[in-house]
């Protein structure tokens, strides 16, 4: 049996935001390490075709995840998520921006602010980002990149993780 998981996604162009509400059908601990330990990130972070690949987490505050997002095709993508406020099962915050293999932020690339909370909603978790831009070019041009879709497909692929 599927069950019919909520998924709100809204685009602010007066704040130059994205917010998204997606429930989860597993419980908040499960759900906080799918997004917290890279071992758990690396099997559904990316949309699929594509897979993600950690290079480095460290997640405290202060702390960073590199990755890459490699292509069918070969293609590969890095970027860096730098941790700076993580209350545990509760919420964690960060500044996300496209890198290169080294690390060095790519700042012809969009940069964002991740805020991200968990709450538990009955059997499920609700997991709510607001992701902030620091202008409307950087908000349009990660609409532009396919954001939604991609996001939608990911989200998709930690149900399935959270089905097993």
């Amino acid at each position: 049996m599927k069950m019919n998981l909520a998924m709100d996604f809204l685009v602010d162009k007066e704040s130059n935001s994205i917010t998204i509400k997606r429930e989860f059908a597993a419980p908040l601990q499960t759900v906080w390490e799918a997004f917290t330990k890279s071992e758990i990130l690396d099997q559904w972070w990316a949309p699929a075709p594509w897979k993600a690949q950690t290079k480095k987490m460290d997640f405290r505050e202060g702390g960073q995840w590199q990755y890459a997002m490699l292509g069918p095709e070969g293609e590969v993508h890095w970027a860096l998520a730098q941790f700076t406020k993580i209350i545990p099962l509760v919420s964690y915050s960060g500044l996300d921006a496209f890198s290169d293999a080294e690390g060095n932020i790519n700042k012809e690339m969009p940069q964002s602010q991740w805020d991200v909370s968990f709450s538990k909603s009955e059997n499920k978790t609700l997991v709510f980002f607001r992701i902030s831009y620091n202008d409307l070019a950087q908000l349009e041009a990660t609409i532009q990149m396919g954001f939604k879709e991609g996001i939608t497909i990911a989200m998709e692929g930690l149900d399935a993780l959270l089905a097993k």
